[in-house]
């Protein structure tokens, strides 16, 4: 069991883009610490996969719910029938994410788009309806944002992931600014490079991988499992006055030059 200000039985957390990768990863550390968790996606299959993959794991309060987090009316009708469903949502990660690489004087303006409504409208998406019920409970809550890395830092052919990344970021803050009076903590998580099923071209590419490993003090890449120290922190008690604040996951990489 976790120490009793980690603890996070008796909470319920909502996890955006949780079929796979960072998403799967986080909502596995907040179910490790007590919380029911709610998997989210577009995907049926990939979610009741990744749902079952958990209970295999020891951890039995496991839900999905397939919605569309770039449609506003669907994320609120997804989290009032997950509220109606199981319960209020204590813990909102909105993790939902995509990265389309391109130069800037030859991407499309599709593509600037698609990665805009899937990093940034959707986290507003998900922190309104979420948040306009924690309010009206006046119970209070977390919201976690997945930021990045990018958040303060830039990289050729990144750049519609970049700016949502680093407007992410403030978002965060102006969620502060507007719900820290409703004893809603707001905070960011902003991971480095990790080792995922998506970066693994990265990791197996020689060059890539020297850069990563020289830039990064920690000498290496991050590995799933030190995300959940950062999520169980941020979703429980022990960040009850932490607020706008975005928490690098990253072995020092924004730490140096």
């Amino acid at each position: 069991m976790p120490p009793p200000i980690f603890d996070l039985t008796g909470r319920r957390a909502l996890i955006t883009g949780s079929s796979q990768g960072i998403g799967l990863a986080l909502a596995r550390g907040l179910a490790g610490a007590g919380a029911a968790v709610v998997l989210n996606g577009r995907d049926t299959a990939k979610l009741d996969r990744a749902a079952a993959t958990l209970r295999a794991e020891g951890h039995p309060q496991v839900a999905t719910a397939a919605f569309d987090v770039t449609d506003s009316a669907a994320v609120e009708a997804g989290v009032a029938a997950i509220e109606a469903g199981h319960g209020p949502v204590h813990i909102l990660v909105n993790n939902a994410g995509v990265n389309l690489r391109g130069p800037l004087h030859e991407m499309p303006d599709g593509t600037w788009h698609t990665v805009i409504a899937t990093n940034l409208h959707s986290a507003f998406y998900g922190a309104r309806a979420v948040a306009k019920r924690m309010i009206a409970r006046g119970s209070g809550g977390k919201i976690i944002n997945t930021c990045s890395v990018m958040s303060l830092m830039g990289r050729a052919t990144t750049g519609p992931y970049t700016a949502t990344k680093g407007a992410l970021g403030m978002l965060t803050r102006a969620m502060c600014a507007d719900w820290a009076r409703f004893d809603i903590q707001c905070n960011g998580i902003a991971p480095g490079y990790f080792a995922t099923e998506l970066t693994a071209p990265l990791k197996n590419d020689p060059a890539f991988n020297g850069w990563l490993t020289g830039r990064t003090p920690a000498g290496r890449w991050g590995e799933m499992p030190e995300l959940a120290g950062a999520a169980v922190f941020l979703a429980s008690a022990a960040s009850s006055y932490v607020n706008g604040h975005l928490l690098f996951v990253d072995g020092g990489m924004t730490a140096v030059l």
